[in-house]
């Protein structure tokens, strides 16, 4: 009893800080969180490469930021932050859209055609993800590259990498080409799912247990223009870019809207999302759906990683999409995973449920939250809040 009544003291005593915060972290959950719902609304599959559609975001950013002449030290001021935001913020989109794409086309497309079972998207999804954080580990050595000390090649790492990829593609071949049919054989999704998951054993052991032979950390994302005080709202001050984040998402929330209800692709997109057979009789183009789907999805991440960026000053690096991808993902379940308005109510309301969480238990373990959330969300209403369609 004492425990709560402590937190309610300490949520009512920080209750306009924390709406703040909950809030801006709940449109962020929500940006990346219209990734899954629409794609599972199109596809029912869960694209668990979303947070490296993320990721990618903050890598592009590290690089056009200061293309447009921002450095440390030198953040942008005046009208002049308008235009460069608008120009990073198409960057990192466009590199998640890119990004959002290319998976499509070349991890799942190819299971589509055959016909594969789920599960093969399931595991192909895994595999993509880890493929591109341990790209990007491998391909920058300045930015990304977790050198192992004590090994004279520079070959090492990505040699043991592939050696692991290759091992586990081997050992399917060899267990499953015994079997005729086409059901006896692994396909190359699920192949490539096995070799990543080798790949991220191998990339546990050197980059969590064994953090002492471990290289550089993390590449800093400068700064694209100073944090300023516009107003306080009942003693909590609101800056400038936490209206930017909430400005932002907003617009883009309501562009998504408008698109998917009154737009001929949008229609297509929700004929599909009903009954991709049918939608296909009647000469939609479900291929085009599908990828218009990824984009902009791919999109609406590529503008959350900027925005979780500039918000949090947080890095650049190759994990850095793992704990918003999986919260966005929740935000999608509780909202009613499918529902493009309920991927938007559940980001806000699970980012509001972190924020008031943090006076009660601290932000050590504000990360348990999402996953109490998710639980009872499946207990109670598997569906989520709304649990419609794309296509309703």
């Amino acid at each position: 009893m004492d425990f709560l009544a402590d937190c309610a003291t300490n949520v009512a005593d920080q209750f306009w800080a924390q709406t703040r915060n909950g809030l801006t972290l709940g449109s962020i959950y929500a940006m990346i969180a219209l990734g899954y719902t629409m794609v599972y609304g199109v596809l029912q599959l869960i694209n668990f490469a979303h947070s490296e559609v993320f990721m990618v975001s903050t890598v592009a950013a590290l690089y056009a930021i200061p293309a447009f002449g921002v450095t440390d030290g030198d953040p942008a001021t005046g009208i002049a932050v308008i235009f460069i935001l608008i120009g990073v913020l198409l960057c990192c989109m466009a590199a998640s859209g890119a990004l959002a794409v290319l998976l499509e086309r070349l991890a799942y497309r190819p299971l589509r055609k055959r016909h594969a079972p789920r599960l093969s998207f399931l595991i192909s999804a895994i595999g993509a993800s880890l493929f591109i954080q341990y790209l990007f580990v491998l391909m920058d050595g300045q930015h990304y590259l977790f050198p192992i000390r004590g090994i004279a090649d520079p070959l090492g790492t990505p040699l043991l990498i592939i050696g692991g990829f290759l091992a586990v593609v081997a050992i399917g071949l060899l267990v499953t080409g015994t079997r005729r049919g086409e059901e006896g054989w692994v396909d190359a999704g699920t192949l490539a799912g096995l070799g990543a998951i080798a790949t991220l054993i191998l990339g546990a052991i050197l980059v969590i247990k064994l953090p002492d032979i471990l290289g550089p950390t993390p590449q800093s994302v400068p700064e694209l223009f100073s944090t300023s005080t516009v107003f306080t709202l009942f003693g909590a001050p609101i800056s400038n870019k936490r209206i930017m984040v909430v400005v932002v998402t907003v617009v883009m929330l309501v562009i998504l809207d408008a698109f998917v209800r009154r737009t001929r692709m949008g229609r297509g997109i929700r004929a599909v999302a009903q009954d991709s057979e049918a939608a296909s009789l009647m000469g939609v183009n479900i291929n085009r759906v599908v990828v218009v789907t990824f984009l902009v999805g791919g999109l609406m991440a590529g503008a959350a990683g900027l925005l979780y960026q500039i918000v949090l000053g947080a890095p650049a690096f190759w994990f850095i999409g793992f704990k918003p991808g999986i919260k966005a993902f929740v935000a999608a379940v509780l909202g009613g995973i499918g529902n493009i308005r309920g991927a938007m109510l559940g980001g806000l309301l699970l980012g509001l449920v972190e924020a008031y969480a943090v006076p009660c238990i601290g932000t050590q373990w504000i990360d348990v939250t999402a996953f109490v959330v998710l639980v009872a969300v499946l207990m109670f209403r598997p569906t989520g809040i709304l649990g419609e369609q794309v296509g309703a």
